[in-house]
Formats: structure tokens, sequence, C-alpha cells
């Protein structure tokens, strides 16, 4: 069956000729006005394709393709009327962006010849995107696992990151979650310019100095000039860049679409990455949730919400073979640490805490430890 289609007109006689001689071909859905038709769009999508009647009770053709470029802006728009004149064609085209625009009445031979333009339209629309989608996706893992080897502490945190915000993207589908899901992966890659000791005392729970604070806040905006020379990776630079702002420093109303995506990821960042490292301070996902939600202005509550929903369980992570400029606070020793003299520094079972990493330090810089070092995730994971 070819691509779906959604006919639109307030006439159902107009609507159940153009459904018989079309339906051989194409797979025809009805609404008899904008709101049904988009009722149809949400429960029954994506289309490929939508024509719509110009005059209409209610929300005209031009309002609905309007709304419909917004929403979904793969789907190619059609417009059907019978006041074919110059200022109805120059609206619509403006506002819906259409690809055709058609003339009642309309020949079978013309509406069917359009249709399959459009559609071989939709088809390389959609695949020019999935490449493209596909090529930034491979590129960013390229550059995450290059990251795994210089800095295991960015590389995991980016990662546990991008899952959580899989998750919440889940939850409310958009044509954006890729992006989403990239800015999550590499939100942390600002983090290079950082001395790892001040990711450790951050993953330790470990006040940091004003100095350490004002370094590590300017993490984000190397992030972003990084991305902002990408094409096509505007949006994830913003999101990146904005990842620390609090909710109450964001504008009421988006001054355009693309604020509005970039917002939204932005505040999805703030909420996933301020869990992850109360999560790998070892507390619980309810308790995490409630300290959360007692901050002010901080966290947008929606995002918060969808996170309360999800199902998470306590688990062990993998095992891993670190150095020890590598290791961070709530691993767990696989197997005795010994240093080079004999002397067993840590045993099996330990958990990394912030002093006894300082030790780690101390063992390696004066006598010298047994690396790499075997240890055990200790993250909270999809239950």
């Amino acid at each position: 069956m070819s691509d779906k289609i959604l006919l639109v007109d307030d006439e159902p006689n107009m609507l159940e000729s153009m459904q018989r001689q079309l339906r051989n071909r194409f797979d025809i859905k009805t609404a008899q006005n904008g709101e049904e038709a988009l009722e149809v769009l949400r429960t029954c999508g994506p289309f490929a394709i939508i024509v719509s009647d110009m005059r209409m009770p209610g929300m005209d053709g031009v309002q609905l393709l309007s709304r419909v470029k917004d929403m979904y802006p793969d789907t190619v728009r059609i417009m059907l009327t019978g006041n074919a004149d110059q200022e109805t064609a120059i609206e619509a085209v403006n506002a819906g962006q259409i690809f055709r625009f058609l003339s009642k009445p309309c020949s079978t031979a013309t509406l069917a010849t359009a249709l399959a333009l459009a559609a071989r339209h939709y088809k390389l629309v959609i695949a020019e995107k999935e490449l493209l989608n596909e090529t930034l996706k491979g590129s960013m893992k390229v550059l995450s696992e290059l990251l795994s080897q210089s800095n295991a502490t960015i590389f995991g945190a980016g990662a546990r990151i991008k899952k959580m915000v899989g998750r919440l993207c889940k939850q409310e589908p958009s044509p954006h979650d890729w992006q989403y899901e990239i800015a999550a992966l590499m939100s942390q890659i600002g983090c290079i310019t950082l001395p790892p000791d001040i990711l450790h005392k951050l993953y330790a729970g470990v006040e940091l100095s004003p100095d350490e604070r004002e370094m590590y806040e300017q993490h984000p905006d190397v992030g972003r000039r990084l991305f902002a020379h990408i094409p096509r990776m505007e949006l994830v630079a913003g999101m990146v860049g904005m990842q620390l702002f609090p909710m109450a420093e964001y504008e009421e109303d988006p001054v355009s679409p693309d604020d509005a995506v970039i917002c939204r990821g932005a505040q999805m960042l703030k909420v996933v990455i301020d869990y992850d490292l109360l999560s790998y301070q070892g507390l619980s996902h309810y308790a995490i949730l409630q300290r959360m939600k007692k901050t002010s202005g901080l966290y947008n509550p929606d995002i918060l919400n969808i996170l309360a929903g999800l199902k998470i369980e306590k688990c062990q992570g993998k095992v891993v073979n670190l150095k020890i400029k590598d290791i961070q606070t709530g691993m767990i020793a696989e197997e005795d640490v010994f240093a080079n003299n004999g002397v067993l520094v840590i045993p099996k079972g330990q958990f990394v805490t912030w002093q006894i990493l300082q030790g780690l330090y101390n063992f390696s810089k004066q006598v010298g430890i047994k690396e790499p070092i075997c240890l055990r995730m200790n993250v909270n994971e999809e239950g």
C-alpha cells in the first residue's frame, strides 16, 4: 500500500467521490473540517500528503495547512479550491508552503497526477532526512567513542544522560527527538577542558570551590561553540549551551519554533544531568525526585512529572578496566587493588568514596599502583 493521504472537505459527497475514484491507487482517509483533520493526523499519522479544500466553516484551508506545516513539516500540502483567484493562491502558498494549488472542479486524472508527484516528493524528503540524520548520528557516535578513550568520566556521563533523555522522549515523541538525544550524548563534551579533579569532586558530591564552580559552569559554552560550526547542529548547540540554565531564567513564551525546541531540549538536559549526579551519589529514584521537586524555579515541572512516571530500579552496572585517572566515585572494586610494593590499597567489594579516590592518587604518585584496575559501575538502569 502507498503512503497515506488525508482528504479534507466540508462536502461529504465530494469526499466520497474523491475517495471512490482514488482508493485503488492510494491509501485514503478523510475529514470534514480542520479540527477533525488535525485529530486524524495525530491519531493515524504519519501522512505523506494532505489535500484540503480552501473554503470551510471554522478553520479554513490556509489556517489548516499552516498548522500542518508547523506540526508535521514533512507532510506534503495540496490546496483544492473553487475560488482560484490570485490573492487566495498567494496567501495559501505563503502561509502554508503549498506543494500544489488545484482548482475545483478537479479531474481525477489531474488530482491523481498531483498526488503521485507529491508522494515522490515526500519519499525524497524523507530519504534525505533519514540519510542526514543517520550520518549525523554516526558521526556523533564516532566522536563519542573517541571521547571514551580520552576521558571515561565524560563518556560515561554522556551515555547515561542520553539513555535517560531517550526514555523521556518516548513518553512524548517529537520530530526533534534525534536532536535531543545527540545533545544529551554530547552534553558533557565541554568538560574536556576541566581538570579531572573537578569532575571527581562533582560526582562525589563534594562542594566545589568558587573558582572550580566558575570553571565548571563555563563548560556548556565550550560545547556550544564546538557544535555551532557543524551544519544542522545549530539547535543542538543551543541546547548544550543552555543545559545549566534554571527554569526561572527562561522567557515565558519562546519567540520562534526553533527557540521552543532549544528550550525544551535544554530543560530536559538540566533535569537529567542533575538526576544523574544525584543517582551516581547513591540516592534512590524516589529520594532524587523529592529533592528536585522541593527546589523552586530550577526544573521544568512537566519534565519532572514525566521522569517521575518512569520505572527505574537500582542494579549493578557493567565491569570496566580503568586507569586511576578515569576512576570515579561510586564504582566498586571487582578485585583487590595492590600498590607496586605489595600493599593492599583497596579490598575487593570496596565502594570508591572521595577519600579512597584521593588515597589512590597518593599511592599512585608515591609508590605506584598496578593498572588497569577492575571495577564495576554502580548506576541506575532501566527496570
